[in-house]
């Protein structure tokens, strides 16, 4: 098996995501410490978070059919375009001294609606590039450089957030957008035409393949439910760190060990294998119920860090090794189209962590919300295990006649 490292057109790919991951990992730290800072309200925060989370939901099934009509590089090309001028208009705002929460607001909805039309690109720009054979491999490499973006952004938004200021963040995150589509623009991607039909029988032909598998619908509902707790922790958690543990330092400290699991977690998938690779997968996405109980019971910071690094683990095994099954498992003229079904089912319940966790803070005391999504989500990934489609399903077989054409420029 050729490595996927040694293909031109993966390295640019490569490439451009992890430039525009280190910028945008930056971003979540600095633009929560930017907001309670302008604002002292989690409830500020939670509002700008959905501002991101609602347009991306809306419009991601409609970025799948354009990705699968169109040409997946162009589709992300134009995108990380949109992103780079939302991330500038921040920027300036927050470059300015007096950062206003609707233009912040605003830039986050212009983000938000970018990423819906990037997100179910990742994956046909993958398999575009590589050969079946090595796709395990190059899907561990995109879920590496996720996880050490994310490790070097959060150290790069608490350097500026703590000297500079929070606006040189999001300069950061609008140069990575627009060196990314610069590389894009030389990528060779393998593309499978769709005929033309309506965008009602689009959206129903890429749905009907997400249905027609128990072991692909019942997991998302899982992963939704691991997003919505993920949301309660993320809303909750920067204040919490704040007040009662130790300061703005630690917040970053434990958004840095997430993703140093995150590298952990893609390690392992690239060398193990298991035999059971979803019910494995979805098992160790349980471990976020730990890091939630413990930021409910205000245990220890160094007890918490290490809690999340465990929980962030399992999502670095799980992402590629749940986009490998994907890519050998669906049609490729249907790829994009249903991994925007996966990240519109997986991420829904986002919206919801971040507007009631606030609300059932100021009700209850943040220990209510944080115990209620320890245990949804510890009862929710691991009761796909009663699935039969989840307990059956092997790792399937790359076929090595499957990209045997070199992959051919296209128009966009």
């Amino acid at each position: 098996m050729t490595h996927p490292l040694r293909g031109r057109d993966f390295r640019l790919l490569a490439a451009a995501r992890v430039l525009s991951l280190t910028g945008d990992a930056a971003v979540p730290a600095a633009l929560a410490l930017a907001v309670l800072r302008a604002t002292g309200s989690t409830s500020a925060l939670a509002l700008v978070l959905g501002c991101a989370m609602v347009p991306r939901l809306l419009l991601l099934p409609l970025g799948g059919v354009l990705a699968d009509r169109l040409d997946a590089r162009g589709v992300a090309l134009t995108t990380d375009l949109a992103a780079a001028a939302a991330q500038l208009f921040a920027a300036l705002e927050l470059l300015g001294g007096e950062p206003r929460l609707g233009h912040l607001a605003a830039a986050q909805v212009i983000g938000g609606a970018a990423s819906a039309f990037q997100a179910p690109t990742i994956s046909p720009l993958i398999a575009g590039t590589v050969e079946p054979s090595g796709l395990q491999k190059a899907n561990s490499l995109m879920g590496l450089a996720n996880g050490a973006t994310r490790l070097a952004g959060p150290a790069l938004a608490g350097t500026f957030v703590l000297t500079a200021g929070p606006g040189w963040t999001f300069l950061l995150d609008s140069a990575s957008f627009a060196a990314s589509a610069a590389l894009l623009a030389l990528v060779r991607v393998r593309h499978v035409p769709i005929p033309r039909r309506s965008l009602r029988a689009d959206l129903a032909e890429g749905w009907s393949e997400v249905r027609s598998r128990d072991w692909y619908w019942t997991s998302l509902i899982a992963h939704g439910v691991w997003n919505g707790a993920s949301a309660v922790l993320l809303t909750l958690g920067p204040a919490l760190a704040v007040e009662r543990l130790g300061g703005e330092g630690v917040w970053i400290a434990t958004v840095q060990v997430g993703a140093a699991g995150l590298v952990a977690g893609a390690l392992l998938a690239a060398r193990v294998r298991p035999r059971r690779p979803v019910l494995v997968a979805n098992a160790g996405l349980a471990a976020l119920a730990l890091p939630l109980a413990l930021f409910a019971v205000a245990a220890p910071a160094p007890l918490l860090v290490a809690a999340y690094g465990l929980a962030l683990t399992g999502l670095g095994i799980l992402n590629p090794t749940w986009e490998t099954v994907v890519q050998l498992t669906i049609p490729p003229q249907a790829l994009a189209r249903v991994t925007s079904y996966d990240w519109l089912l997986s991420l829904a319940a986002a919206p919801l962590g971040y507007a009631l966790a606030p609300w059932a803070a100021s009700v209850w005391g943040p220990s209510v919300p944080l115990w209620t999504a320890a245990v949804l989500v510890g009862a929710a990934c691991l009761g796909t295990a009663a699935v039969p489609g989840v307990r059956r399903l092997t790792m399937p077989e790359a076929a090595p006649d499957a990209a045997t054409a070199s992959p051919q420029p296209q128009a966009g």
